[in-house]
């Protein structure tokens, strides 16, 4: 490997870019097993490798949770500073959570969901908008097609009953709305005492052993732990809704339980690609990385995303004009 040009060299400091390297590949490898992507977020300070430039990664590590529903276990996605900044950030302005009505896609007062919570827009600090960025890396879907950060806190016995996040009604399926929720990314800012675990009562298997709750033993669970992040698919690949995407809070009896959650959907999320639109007609791509990704082969691998938000680049139509 010394003699490629692929690695860097150099007394310690190009062993640590070689393990670096090594790492970084590795970590693409289980991403891209777990049925996700996990690419270097921007904002980071840049190393040289060979003809290219690398940037510093999120080093966590994937655990697959499941295949129906696709859930994933992202280990320490978050850093304690990070899971603070965001409980702080929050509570001043917390107020009781609200659902979805299915009938008009507007939000209504529900007992099924007992929690508080709040929201930011997309980069309402630089913290956050790291957060973003990060997420757009590991998820291999832009920023731009996620909603604002909606925070929630859990304790004396709060829940959030089993549900859906994909919409039912048609108000929020709309392409000005970004279309469908195709996945949830939910962070976890605390480690609750007692209850608090989200579970999937629909799931192929059920969770069992010590430390679980009622609640959590009526499916797929998993435990809160402070930093990490749970990421589970609304769509199967195919692009239609999966009903084993059902999921639930389960009361938090004893402790606090904080989670940050970003609904992604299948298009740009505010209309962001509204310029493409106006010179491509319908054929576009709604992100500059699309042509990549597509090289990639994530129109094969990701299908409910590629080929509704980079149709073009997946060869999903012809461009009406040229510019």
């Amino acid at each position: 490997m010394s003699g490629s040009g692929i690695l860097p060299r150099g007394g310690r400091r190009g062993a640590a870019l070689r393990a670096r390297c090594v790492a970084a590949a590795l970590l693409a490898l289980v991403g891209a097993a777990a049925g996700v992507g996990v690419a270097p977020p921007p904002g980071n300070e840049p190393f040289h490798v060979g003809y290219g430039t690398l940037q510093e990664e999120w080093r966590g590590e994937v655990v697959r949770l499941s295949w129906r529903p696709r859930a994933f276990l992202f280990k320490r996605f978050l850093s304690d500073e990070e899971c603070d900044h965001l409980t702080r950030l929050s509570r001043p302005s917390l107020t009781k959570s609200t659902v979805v009505d299915m009938s008009t896609g507007k939000p209504m007062d529900s007992n099924t969901r007992t929690s508080k919570g709040t929201f930011f827009q997309r980069g309402h600090d630089a913290v956050i908008k790291r957060i973003e960025e990060r997420v757009a890396a590991a998820t291999m879907v832009p920023v731009e097609n996620q909603e604002g950060l909606q925070m929630l806190h859990y304790e004396d016995g709060q829940k959030y009953e089993p549900h859906m996040d994909w919409f039912m009604e048609k108000y929020n399926q709309d392409e000005v709305h970004g279309g469908q929720r195709l996945m949830t990314l939910l962070m976890y800012l605390s480690t609750p005492e007692e209850g608090g675990e989200t579970v999937f009562p629909d799931a192929e298997f059920k969770s069992s052993g010590p430390g679980l709750s009622d609640c959590a033993r009526k499916g797929l669970a998993n435990k809160p732990v402070k930093g990490d992040a749970l990421l589970f698919y609304s769509l199967t690949p195919d692009g239609k809704e999966d009903p084993m995407s059902l999921h639930g809070s389960c009361p938090t009896t004893k402790g606090e339980k904080w989670s940050a959650t970003k609904w992604i959907h299948v298009n740009a999320y505010g209309g962001s690609a509204a310029e493409q639109k106006a010179k491509w007609g319908d054929c576009v791509d709604a992100n500059e990385s699309c042509p990549g990704w597509a090289k990639r082969g994530e129109c094969a691998s990701n299908p409910a995303y590629m080929r509704q938000s980079c149709r073009l680049s997946c060869g999903e139509c012809k461009p009406s004009k040229h510019a």
